[in-house]
């Protein structure tokens, strides 16, 4: 072998290997509860989260996903899954006038997106009509479904009237959980209890669920006062009004008292305007007009 030949391969030893993974300092590496390799392996994952989440920014700044899915959608277009048409299940009191503005807006705007006279079905966004939908007070739940080839179904999901509920001169429809469905007429008004108040629709389920209790006195309720914010004024189709305490329980035992006197003793028909049960234990009565001195006073029920 010739000397050029050694020193060539010596030369080609003495070269240092590149390195082209992440490694941890050693002077660092020593510090640290994990041994050298350990920790290189830790960096690198770590630099190569750092890298993905650059390219996502990136990618995100040049909008190059909705791009993406925007050239799809009208490439799915052109093979001819365009909508065509729509079906809307489960209306019942909400104006259609209103789904159909809300749907053809969002199918105007893919079209639009796709620079085309019709919209790829694809490209309809589904959660945006939902969305849409989802602000009027009669939808309590809505879905958008796409039906292949062609078509969309919007299925909406409506709340139930429970009451009608009068504040500030307004009357308005509200469901179970106090939710406006819609302003109603006072020559329109449906068969439905009537509260009364600001912050009455919110304590429609309290009170539904306090009348329950009394069976005998629910359907003779004409209308229930939320009074101060604090408890109800239960007004009878029969002209009294029931002064309930404050307090769900303490209005519940007050109430049950009243329904068991109503039965053994027919308090309400009587002619007695108010029935005030604030005070625990005690039912303080009004009559219509006050007594004669020489008449003796009957006697207040407790």
């Amino acid at each position: 072998m010739s000397a050029a030949h050694v020193r060539r391969g010596a030369s080609s030893r003495a070269r240092p290997r590149k390195n082209s993974k992440v490694a941890v300092p050693k002077k660092i590496a020593r510090r640290l509860p994990v041994d050298q390799a350990r920790a290189n392996k830790v960096a690198g994952i770590v630099f190569g989260g750092f890298m993905l989440a650059i390219v996502a920014v990136v990618l995100v700044a040049l909008d190059i996903p909705a791009k993406a899915e925007r050239a799809a959608g009208s490439a799915v277009g052109r093979a001819g899954f365009t909508v065509s048409g729509y079906q809307i299940v489960g209306l019942a009191h909400l104006d259609r006038r209103v789904v159909d503005s809300v749907v053809n807006d969002e199918i105007r705007r893919a079209a639009a997106d796709a620079g085309a006279a019709r919209a790829p079905q694809a490209l309809v966004d589904a959660e945006a009509i939902r969305e849409r939908l989802l602000r009027f007070g009669w939808v309590k739940d809505a879905r958008v479904l796409r039906r292949l080839p062609d078509a969309l179904v919007i299925d909406i999901v409506e709340r139930k009237p429970a009451a009608l509920w009068q504040s500030k001169g307004q009357l308005a429809l509200i469901d179970a959980e106090g939710v406006v469905l819609d302003r109603v007429p006072v020559n329109q008004m449906p068969d439905l209890p009537l509260l009364i108040g600001p912050g009455a629709n919110v304590q429609e389920q309290e009170l539904a669920r306090m009348m329950a209790d009394v069976p005998t006195l629910k359907p003779q309720l004409a209308s229930a006062t939320w009074v101060g914010g604090r408890r109800w004024d239960l007004n009878f189709q029969s002209g009294e009004t029931v002064a309930l305490p404050e307090g769900d329980e303490a209005a519940r035992v007050a109430l049950a008292k009243f329904a068991k006197a109503d039965r053994q003793s027919g308090l309400l028909g009587r002619g007695i305007v108010r029935f005030d049960l604030r005070v625990p234990g005690k039912m303080i009565v009004r009559l219509p007009h006050a007594l004669d001195p020489m008449t003796p006073a009957k006697p207040q029920a407790s």
